[in-house]
Parts: C-alpha cells; structure tokens; sequence
C-alpha cells in the first residue's frame, strides 16, 4: 500500500514548482525546524530511517496540508513521544511557555542538549551506512531484474520501504553494485540493519509511465535493496 508521501507520477498535484530563488529557509521558524530535528537526532533514540517513516506516517489530511517544514516539526514530535524521550504533557508545557502561559522550568532535555561549541563538530561527523558482510550480491552488472509488486516491506505491514510507488512490477537493468547497506525497510523499525547490496537500476521512462513519460528515451537511475529484485529471464 502506497502512502500519500509517494506521489511520483501522479496526476491532480500540478507540476513541481520552481524554487530558484537560491534561498535555504524563507522564514526563520523553518531554519529552527531543521535545526530541532537534526539535533534531536543527536539524542540516539532514534535513526535516520526511523525518522524518515515519521514523517511519512503523519495522517494524510494534515500530510496534504502541511507545508515541508511543518511536517517536520509534527513528525519530530510524534517520535519524541513514540520513543520516550518526551510526554505529550511535556510538548503542552512547551507550547504554553511559548505562548507566555507557563513559567520557564528546565527542560526534561537539559541534560543531555547538545551545546554550540560541539555543533559543528556533531554536523561533521558522518555515520556510514555501508557494512561488511551481509547477504551475497546476486545481480551484476547488465542483468534485468524486476521490482516487487506491491511494498516489500514483509515485516512490518505499511511498513517504510525506499521502493517508490511508480516503480513498483517494473523490469529495468543494473547499472551499479554499491556494497551493502543498512536496509531501510527493517532499521526504520528498530528491528536489525539486515543489511543487503545496494544496486543502482534503471529504468526507460516508458517503462515507468507509459506513454504518459514527458520524453519516452529518459532514463531514470534508482537506487534499491535487493530484496527488491527478481532476476528476469532472458
């Protein structure tokens, strides 16, 4: 089952706007948004998948209605809670502090903030998803292979899952073996890294959209999990 997250090639949206305006953040509440859930983050009660599912598993009628930066706020406070790290008291306290209608008690996070002499140090640091070992590549390059069906997300029912909607029963080529990674599909549960190889396929743009592609002979390079794949005979 799709979620309303995945919207690659739909119709009834319009088409994607143009932001080429080269600015990062048009107010300031967005910069502090970002700033919020990449820092909490640092918390290590969560991962990067986990966050992600968060913020695709918002209910569909605020999805469609929040703008990019308000559903990061609404899915960092749903895993806070989901996760321990804060109560919906807490997150009621924090509005009422805001809105000048509490005092300002110490924050159950206090403790444990990540202070600005080690933000940038924590911005720099990089958590590789690459891992040795793991299940044997069993595509190379050039073989065809096809997608699953529907989520092959079999652990978790509506589970998250990097496969996209669009590309879902398609038949496309591997064009690069990246190693093996951290499975999103097991670690955005908390249920194992099962990591997997990691292949780059791609896709005729026919093949995704019929003939509803803009240019038939586009190509389009995903990058997918091996549970993904069957082999296809030739």
């Amino acid at each position: 089952m799709s979620r309303i997250h995945d919207m690659g090639g739909r119709f009834g949206e319009g088409s994607v706007p143009d932001m080429d305006d080269n600015v990062v953040f048009h107010s300031d509440w967005e910069a502090r948004a970002m700033a919020n859930t990449v820092l909490a983050g640092g918390l290590g009660a969560w991962n990067i998948d986990a966050g992600r599912h968060a913020r695709e598993s918002l209910m569909p009628r605020d999805y469609a209605r929040f703008s990019y930066y308000e559903k990061w706020l609404a899915a960092l406070a749903n895993i806070l809670v989901a996760r321990g790290v804060l109560s919906e008291d807490d997150l009621r306290r924090a509005r009422d502090l805001a809105e000048g209608r509490a005092g300002n008690e110490p924050s159950p996070l206090s403790d444990t903030a990540l202070r600005a002499a080690d933000v940038l140090a924590a911005q720099r640091k990089i958590t590789p998803y690459t891992r040795d070992g793991g299940a044997a590549a069993h595509f190379k390059t050039g073989d065809k292979v096809r997608t699953a069906d529907y989520s092959p997300n079999h652990r978790v029912k509506g589970g998250h899952t990097r496969l996209p909607a669009y590309a879902m029963g398609r038949v496309g080529t591997v064009v690069l073996l990246h190693g093996t990674h951290v499975l999103p599909d097991s670690n955005a549960h908390f249920e194992g890294e099962a990591p997997e190889p990691l292949y780059g396929v791609e896709f005729d743009a026919a093949t995704l959209w019929g003939r509803d592609a803009d240019n038939p002979a586009d190509k389009v390079v995903l990058d997918l999990w091996q549970n993904y794949l069957t082999a296809v005979e030739e």
